[in-house]
């Protein structure tokens, strides 16, 4: 008789929980024992006791919270496993930011997979995803609607380095999630031939000052803070999306207001974000990869977590899968 994996893995208020194992993965509060996939702050929060991730999201985790990150910080390499009470865990590189992971969980013969945040797409700043073979998959469903097909970074990278050449008067001001979309991006426009200064808001330093430890390059990089108006004009400036619409952002000459997002497929959400210039770049996956994904994991039951849930619970019972709701609170897009 097969394994009901909802007897031992299941949401609780605290985030979800595998219950043999007696940890929370991602869990939304401060728990006992907490195994993180990623770095960003829906996933990775601070005050838990023992905390199991990569050493990567280990890592950005003490440079957000410092000493809140957790009181034992346990690092496990992609493909090694650890035991936890029986439950034997292991990490798989999910490709959505650096240090991401599936975790990846064997217990009595049966194998679940929680993807935490992933996409397919080829990213310089991280390994790429690693599809892993299991009886349940739980995937994010970010971008689960058949609408959301992301276009190619490389081609969108591209369209903002001709825009620099095109208008050299303007300071071309991009908005960019700390972690990991900024890195990424930076990486995309210097492969599109843009060699000159990127100049950074200070909120973005610290994390591209880590990126560039692990081997990341990222060219020169330039503070913004200390720089006259007139210095800018015809540059490249970074900073959160919140100081687009900041007074921190009247300083700049004309800008050209950017913003990269997978969101910036819907107008709406363009005009929302001030996008003068939306670039389609998602660190998430799209609606044909998330297909893919769940065709290519081979599991015959399908868990779906903050995101679109209704058309692709539909769609997974089209190809003949066990597709299920779970009910995860707390779960943002700040990786977008």
């Amino acid at each position: 008789m097969t394994l009901d994996p909802a007897t031992w893995l299941y949401p609780t208020p605290k985030g979800l929980y595998c219950e043999p194992g007696d940890f929370y993965i991602d869990p939304a509060r401060p728990v006992g024992r907490a195994v993180i996939t990623h770095g960003h702050a829906d996933h990775a929060r601070p005050g838990n006791t023992a905390v199991m991730a990569t050493r990567q999201t280990l890592d950005i985790m003490q440079v957000r919270y410092g000493e809140r990150a957790g009181e034992n910080l346990q690092a496990i390499d992609y493909g090694e496993t650890i035991s936890i009470n029986g439950v034997d865990v292991g990490m798989a590189p999910a490709g959505h930011i650096l240090g991401a992971a599936q975790v990846i969980l064997d217990w009595q013969g049966y194998r679940a997979v929680v993807s935490g945040d992933y996409k397919r797409a080829t990213d310089p700043t991280c390994t790429g995803f690693q599809v892993v073979k299991c009886d349940l998959f739980i995937t994010e469903a970010t971008f689960g609607l058949p609408v959301f097909v992301h276009e190619n970074a490389a081609t969108e990278a591209a369209r903002l380095v001709a825009s620099l050449d095109a208008s050299p008067q303007r300071t071309h001001l991009l908005g960019v999630y700390g972690l990991g979309k900024c890195q990424r991006m930076i990486c995309l426009v210097r492969a599109a031939g843009y060699d000159k200064p990127i100049y950074l808001h200070g909120a973005l330093q610290g994390l591209c000052a880590y990126y560039t430890t692990q081997g990341v390059e990222l060219g020169e990089l330039r503070p913004v803070a200390d720089e006259p108006p007139e210095a800018l004009q015809g540059q490249l400036v970074l900073c959160p999306p919140s100081a687009i619409a900041d007074r921190w952002s009247r300083r700049m000459n004309d800008p050209l207001t950017a913003f990269a997002s997978g969101w910036m497929r819907v107008r709406a959400r363009a005009r929302q974000r001030g996008a003068e210039f939306p670039i389609i770049v998602s660190d998430h996956a799209d609606w044909p990869e998330l297909l893919q994904t769940i065709t290519d994991v081979e599991a015959g039951e399908i868990w779906v977590t903050h995101g679109r849930e209704d058309a692709l619970l539909h769609q997974i019972s089209s190809m003949g899968l066990k597709g299920r709701a779970l009910a995860l609170v707390g779960f943002e897009d700040e990786g977008e």
